[in-house]
């Protein structure tokens, strides 16, 4: 990076205020030039200051974080990430995403204990990929056509997957609720999804994606079997891997392990595993996400004879994950946003 950024902290705690400070501070290429008490007041300090990023708790008085986004957005348009506690305020969290926010992390609920700090490498690293969103990828949700006047395209794959699995981190909330509405009622093969979210926020983001979805789509729970027609969404904090039982049918596991996971859940865990059940007649598909979580997945997937799409750098909101697919020769296939779904239904 070779620029400092500007930064903006928003909370109603002069603690949380001191501590986000401190934090931020710790990266010589931060700078926070302002802090507010309130959404009303991070408005006017934000006309002021023209920050590069702000980071906003959601539970305030005067102007909650939802407001601020929403308000923000209409004025001129800056990276938001949401830094809040997920009992408290997991919905609001969600809404403030559908409004344009870029990215949360969960405040510890030990306020005044170090383990805040323990948030602060995570804090720095995701207000620096948020500082590099182009201002036109912030927007609040628009959810997709129904793809089900796509017909699907006869091509040397079509018709030979029999399992999709979807990688995606930050602007999943929002790209998700885009594409998975495009999917048809009678999609023939079942979607498995990892993305990196706190504890707390796959259930209720689950929920709301199936309340928009022509598909069932569901928090994965141990034991729920792999069909057509139901789009299971890995659980924060445990690792989704697929396992065969002996009747035959293909379920989901559960569990913390492997340790050594970066995510967890893992993208390269589910991918592996998937690759290892369904080898050729698998479809990775690795969608917008910073680091490199998929890359090793991809190439399991790929050394099994399965496909793997990307989604383009023109529509990510962060391009790190498909971006280490693409250059590790791992992508059969970049495609935009508004045109994966139709991809995938060309080879199914």
């Amino acid at each position: 990076m070779d620029r400092v950024l500007r930064v903006l902290v928003v909370d109603d705690s002069a603690y949380v205020r001191k501590v986000v400070k401190q934090m931020l501070s710790r990266s010589p290429f931060i700078e926070v030039v302002g802090v507010a008490r309130d959404g009303q007041e991070a408005l006017e300090m934000a006309e002021q200051l023209s920050p590069d990023v702000v980071t906003c708790d959601l539970i305030m008085p005067v102007m909650d974080g939802v407001a601020f986004v929403r308000a923000q957005m209409q004025r001129r348009p800056l990276p938001i990430v949401i830094v809040s506690i997920a009992n408290d305020g997991s919905e609001m969290a969600l809404t403030a995403l559908d409004a344009g926010a870029v990215d949360f992390v969960q405040k510890p609920t030990a306020l005044a204990t170090e383990k805040i700090f323990e948030v602060s490498d995570e804090l720095i690293e995701k207000v620096k990929a948020a500082a590099s969103v182009p201002m036109s990828r912030l927007h609040p949700v628009l959810t997709g056509e129904p793809a089900s006047e796509i017909a699907a395209l006869d091509g040397p794959r079509a018709g030979l997957i029999d399992l999709i699995v979807l990688g995606i981190s930050t602007g999943g909330p929002q790209a998700l609720k885009y594409m998975i509405p495009q999917l048809p009622a009678d999609f023939p093969v079942p979607l498995v999804m990892v993305m990196h979210m706190p504890v707390g926020y796959t259930e209720m983001y689950a929920q709301r994606l199936n309340e928009i979805a022509r598909l069932e789509v569901a928090e994965a729970r141990e034991g729920d079997e792999i069909r057509a027609g139901l789009v299971l969404l890995a659980p924060a904090g445990r690792h989704l891997t697929l396992r065969r039982t002996s009747t035959g049918r293909v379920v989901a596991h559960l569990d913390a392990r492997p340790f050594d996971a970066l995510h967890r859940p893992s993208v390269d865990v589910l991918f592996q595993s998937a690759a290892e059940i369904f080898r050729d007649r698998t479809l990775g598909v690795v969608m917008t996400g910073m680091g490199v979580d998929g890359k090793q997945g991809a190439a399991w997937i790929k050394s099994q004879g399965g496909m793997v799409f990307t989604e383009a750098e023109a529509s990510c909101v962060v391009y790190g994950m498909p971006r280490a697919v693409v250059e590790g020769g791992l992508s059969d296939r970049t495609v935009p946003l508004e045109l994966m779904a139709k991809a995938i239904l060309e080879v199914i």
